[in-house]
Parts: C-alpha cells; structure tokens; sequence
C-alpha cells in the first residue's frame, strides 16, 4: 500500500530514478515529463545486435546477450511508445523474424541459443521450439498496429488467426498476447467476433480476478507464481481494448482501484511473477511500474 503525502506519480519518479535501468528512465522521462524520444531509441539500441534483433536481458527473464523473440517484442512496444515503429529499424527487425521463425512463418517463446545462459527456470529450452502465440500475436499486433507491411507478416498472421480460433483452454498471459494482436488485426469484424468469443472463455475459466476482495477464491494458472492472479485492467490496457467489453464499468472500476492501491510505499509497483533472481525482480518493478502508470492514465485516474 503506498504511503500518503506526495502524488501517485511524484512517488513514482522517485521509485524510477532509485532503480531503473537507463532504458526505463529515459521512457518515464518521455512518457511523463515531455523527454525526448530520440533519448529513448538510443537507449534501446544498447540492446540492438548484429542480427537485427534484441537481446542483452532487455526482458529481465531473459539474461545473456543472445537474440530472442521476446527481447524483440519488447522492442517493438517501447518503439511503439515513442511512435518510432517504422524505417530501416523496424525493417532489420522482421528480417530477423523471418529468420528466426518456425516452419509455420512464426515465433517461438525461446531459441535455443539461450542455452547456456541464465533465463527464467518457467521457460524450457528445446532443440525446436514449437511456434506460440504468446511470442507471436504481440509482435503481429504491434506490425499492424504501425501500418507496417512485411512478407513476414502475412504467414504470421494467418497463425495468430489459427492459434486464437483453436484456444479452448488457456491462461492469462496467452490471452494478453492474443488481445494484443486482436487489439490490431485488420480484419476488424473477424477480430470483434473472436474477441467476444475469447472474453466468455476468460470469464468461464475465470482468468479474471473481477473482485479483487476475494481474489483468493480465484484460481491460479499452472506453473504461476502464488497469487499471481490477473484482472480485468491486464486484459484491456486501454479504453479502446477489444477486452474493454468482457468487463462491466463496475467491475473495470474495481480492477483499477485495485491497481492505484498497488502503489507500495517506495513508489514502485510490485512484480507479481515468479521470482528466480534478485537481479530479474529488481529490473521487473521499473517496467511494472511504467505500464500501471499508462494503464492509470489511459482510463484517466488521476496521477497527480
């Protein structure tokens, strides 16, 4: 719970200047305090390797300097945030895509080059990794979501396609990432229908804490953390989330009060995660932090 006196977003700058990497200083400085963008691509390019793609532990879970998917889907977000997801950057990143992509035209979780190297013991490595939604859909979303048009994109769209009208059973994290490419598929009546359908499993499997008073009456996915439960605001970021509509205002009202109360009283947002490294946790909070402060603002609560 965070302390009283000064505002939501004052403890929060303090919080970030404390423990943030460069990257996330230089991304609250821009989000919140009228910073420069081009600060921000520079520090992300620190992660940026030969290959086009991103690696050096820019997603915590991930240590060690290889490549991988994910480093390049949070890539892709913090450009997406400075409205830099185009050009020649953009363009060496769905090169390194297609390179890395599996027989289906999409992308697994992991490559096996991070053996070797720490990464979080929830994500196996294998010699080949199937293709995944939870990689894939973000990615595809956010290439849309900017107009950006690849050959890349048309085989791995048709799997994000594939891979939402196949789930049955799911957990929350594979949910996020198929919002996230719904939120920018073009076939927006196609994506409307699929959403409906997606939010009755949420609310059936109950992948939606919709009280937060009685979130330990909610079950856990397999392999999570303890009380490492989601709410409404994790599915729809934003107003405009085609998630927005699996929630009723008081419900979504909730779920946000909830998220303000999260504030501890460094000014920081706790990481709900798994933790396997003192390291990875640390790094977490800045990057939890910056999307509660979005999410906050995007249904406009007050920071001040």
């Amino acid at each position: 719970m965070a302390a009283t006196g000064a505002s939501t977003l004052a403890r929060a700058e303090q919080f970030i200047w404390l423990t943030a990497r460069v990257l996330e200083q230089r991304r609250f400085a821009h989000g919140f305090l009228d910073g420069d963008p081009g600060a921000v691509e520079t520090a992300l390019s620190a992660y940026l390797n030969e290959d086009g793609g991103y690696g050096h532990a820019l997603e915590p879970d991930l240590r060690g300097p290889v490549s991988q998917p994910l480093h390049t889907a949070h890539a892709l977000s913090v450009l997406d945030s400075i409205g830099r997801c185009a050009g020649q950057r953009v363009e060496r990143i769905c090169r390194f895509l297609t390179d890395v992509s599996t027989k289906e035209g999409a992308l697994p979780a992991l490559l096996p080059t991070q053996r070797g190297y720490p990464a979080a013991p929830s994500i196996p490595i294998v010699d080949d990794p199937p293709a995944e939604l939870l990689a894939t859909g973000p990615v595809v979303g956010l290439l849309h979501g900017n107009q950006v048009w690849h050959a890349w994109l048309f085989r791995a769209t048709d799997f994000c396609w594939s891979a939402v009208d196949a789930l049955e059973q799911s957990h929350p994290y594979e949910v996020e990432a198929a919002v996230a490419f719904l939120d920018c598929a073009p076939d927006r009546a196609r994506a409307e229908v699929a959403a409906d359908r997606l939010g009755r499993l949420v609310r059936d499997q109950r992948l939606a804490v919709l009280d937060p008073s009685r979130r330990a009456e909610y079950p856990v996915a397999t392999g999570y953390a303890p009380g490492e439960h989601h709410f409404p605001h994790d599915y729809a970021r934003t107003p405009g989330s085609l998630a927005r509509r699996w929630f009723t205002d008081e419900e979504l009202e909730r779920s946000l009060d909830h998220l303000a109360a999260e504030q501890q009283d460094d000014g920081g947002w706790p990481v709900t995660w798994r933790q396997w490294a003192p390291g990875t946790a640390l790094e977490g909070r800045p990057l939890v932090t910056l999307r509660a402060l979005g999410t906050l603002r995007s249904y406009g609560r007050s920071l001040g």
